[in-house]
């Protein structure tokens, strides 16, 4: 339970545009003194505290154990013209919140960060989920490959670093153990054994070629393989193969021979194992030209797994505070990267599965470790100088963040060269103040070009694509569809005239990219002269893509709504190559979408494509059933699960899916 503390008053209203520097100096007084009188006023409790800019913007969460110790660090210290003092000259108002614990600090920290997106944060950006691996609940489960949130109806391994270290996995359990990994309707329907019993992947549990017993015995064995259990699981085989051979059953014997060999092999053929530990979370952080990486590296059921490397953003506006600088002996480099290391392992794993041991390459803040292990309801021991095994895996994550860091700045700044390139080829000026994301003094940062492209199939399903490209990147999340409707069938320049209205049409000063590139030449150009001459906007940043003779790659001409003559860039100019990746994305983004709305027409709809186990056929029989996708989903479970080829767990799986 949190309480919030009375330390968000109104603002004060901001200065007019118009102001003089004396009045706007005068108004940033009074907004000092105001938080100064705040400042004094807060507990020395632990809690939470946000600052925001004039435009309510958030610019940084954090967490003290006290508050008011914390908080009157920022006021009352000089820091000069370093990022973190950029950051207070835009403090116009700050919130706090009042906890029990640091533990409860540090969990309302990260989920304010994860919901807010604070400027000046080190930020870790959500990706896909890890994958796990399942096994089904059932008299014969399957092995499986599953990613999303887990249940206590089956049982699930993991978080594993990749879908190819789960898919290894299956792999080796079912040359191993002999488990199925058929879907429950193909299992339920079999006559004969499939391919994969013939090549001594699966027992053939489908057609009572192993009893339940025996392969419950094999689950059991699997799972305790998984858990790191190696050596129990050896010995169980071991006992099996010698009570058989005592009962002269010797083809029994001989099956459990060819486990135990494979098994064997299988261990021998681990660049990596431990008879010690079982699950165990490697880290290693590493920092460099303004960016940073987390390499984890996981281990489970003593197998090393592989790892990922992460990328946190907002790096370069992370400073420490000057009392934390005065009280530890590394330099600003290294605590920089200690820094980055526990903001990852606050926001990674809070809310997810945190082993009981974790390797680090730097050493955090106790306190942290105590509040996970407080969150997650298990002690959390770390590891800062590990021998052996644990140093082989920690050299291999280091090895790991190093080369990804590098490979990531030499990527950016090739990048950053195109971007340059760009802008000098288009003659384009740029602001050279501030690019609003750290890149204080790198104007091309601010470059934003959006570019739309038109797709169809003859006519059918058209949809337009936008996507954007700022801060040397594209911009994933930025990216829009738009469903063009009323026109007639593959009419490209109705479709762009409609889809540059809706971006544009309402659009502030603000939001106008400096590029709008056009997947097009002359006549697509055209409709959007026409589109900007009747909103009154620039027609000088409107680009069109024209295809070179031939229409060869490298031969595009660029193609200006302004009245200048066409650009044709070298093809190996930077910028070219820019204007290419930009276009290719945005015909990628088209494509992709295009093909989801023609399968959503032509079948019903794309929700039932994205639920595991429902092909071609069953989605079929479903919409057929039920009329629809609003008929699938206003049916039950039960009656869901009277369609052929739909088992009880498939149709909770699908019910689930769309509720």
């Amino acid at each position: 339970m949190t309480v919030p503390t009375d330390t968000d008053p109104a603002p004060l209203p901001e200065p007019q545009a118009e102001s003089t520097p004396e009045e706007a100096a005068i108004h940033r007084a009074q907004v000092w003194s105001r938080l100064l009188l705040e400042v004094a006023a807060l507990p020395g409790l632990p809690g939470v505290y946000r600052y925001f800019d004039a435009k309510g913007d958030v610019l940084y969460v954090g967490k003290a154990r006290d508050l008011k110790k914390r908080v009157s660090n920022y006021f009352q210290k000089t820091h000069g013209g370093t990022r973190i003092g950029q950051m207070i000259s835009r403090i116009v108002r700050m919130e706090t919140t009042v906890v029990r614990s640091e533990a409860e600090a540090l969990l309302l920290e990260n989920n304010l960060i994860k919901t807010l997106n604070p400027r000046f944060n080190i930020l870790f950006r959500d990706d896909k989920s890890y994958p796990y691996l399942k096994i089904a609940s059932h008299d014969f489960p399957r092995l499986a490959y599953y990613r999303g949130s887990v249940d206590r109806k089956h049982r699930y391994f993991g978080p594993y670093p990749n879908a190819w270290a789960v898919k290894e996995s299956i792999q080796l359990l079912q040359k191993v153990f002999l488990l199925r990994t058929c879907e429950d309707s193909f299992f339920k329907h079999r006559t004969r054994p499939c391919l994969l019993y013939q090549i001594k992947r699966c027992s053939g549990p489908c057609v009572d070629l192993i009893s339940k017993d025996d392969y419950q015995r094999h689950v059991l064995q699997a799972e305790q393989f998984l858990l790191g259990e190696q050596e129990t699981v050896m010995q169980s085989l071991q006992a099996q193969m010698m009570n058989y051979a005592e009962r002269m059953e010797y083809e029994q014997a001989a099956e459990i021979r060819n486990q135990i060999s494979a098994l064997s092999k299988v261990l021998h053929q681990q660049s990596v194992d431990t008879a010690v530990d079982k699950d165990v979370d490697v880290l290693a952080v590493k920092v460099e030209g303004g960016r940073a990486c987390v390499n984890l590296a996981m281990v489970r059921g003593g197998r090393h797994l592989g790892d990922r490397a992460h990328f946190p953003v907002h790096v370069q506006d992370h400073a420490l505070a000057e009392e934390e600088q005065e009280s530890t002996s590394l330099d600003l480099a290294q605590a920089t990267e200690v820094r980055v290391l526990e903001a990852f392992l606050a926001q990674h794993y809070l809310g997810g599965v945190v082993p009981s041991l974790l390797v680090l390459s730097h050493p955090v803040d106790p306190a942290l470790i105590a509040a996970l292990s407080e969150h997650c309801e298990h002690k959390i021991q770390t590891l800062i100088q590990p021998r052996e095994e644990r140093r082989a895996w920690l050299d291999m994550a280091i090895t790991g963040a190093d080369l990804a860091l590098a490979r990531l700045l030499s990527e950016e700044g090739s990048q950053q060269a195109r971007t340059r390139a760009l802008v000098d080829a288009l003659d384009l000026a740029l602001d050279p103040g501030d690019s609003g994301s750290g890149e204080g003094s790198d104007p091309q940062a601010k470059l934003r070009i959006e570019c739309f492209d038109i797709s169809h199939t003859a006519g059918e399903a058209t949809q337009a694509s936008c996507v954007v490209y700022e801060q040397h990147r594209m911009q994933s999340s930025q990216y829009r569809r738009y469903n063009i409707k009323d026109i007639t069938g593959g009419d490209d320049y109705a479709a762009m005239k409609q889809v540059l209205e809706r971006r544009y049409g309402s659009a502030k000063p603000e939001h106008i990219p400096d590029v709008v590139l056009i997947d097009g030449g002359k006549g697509q150009v055209s409709i959007a002269r026409q589109v900007f001459e009747t909103l009154g906007l620039d027609l000088s940043i409107i680009v069109g893509v024209e295809k070179g003779e031939g229409r060869k790659v490298g031969l595009e001409e660029l193609v200006f709504a302004d009245g200048r003559p066409k650009l044709q860039l070298a093809p190996t100019s930077a910028a070219l190559m820019l204007v290419a990746q930009i276009r290719d994305e945005a015909h990628r983004f088209a494509i992709t979408g295009m093909r989801a709305k023609r399968a959503s027409v032509r079948t019903g709809g794309s929700r039932l494509e994205d639920i595991p186990g429902v092909g071609p056929k069953r989605r079929a029989k479903l919409l057929q059933r039920f009329g629809g996708v609003r008929g699938v989903s206003s049916a039950s479970m039960e009656e869901l699960a009277t369609v052929e080829g739909i088992s009880r767990e498939l149709a909770e799986e699908i019910y689930r899916a769309l509720h």
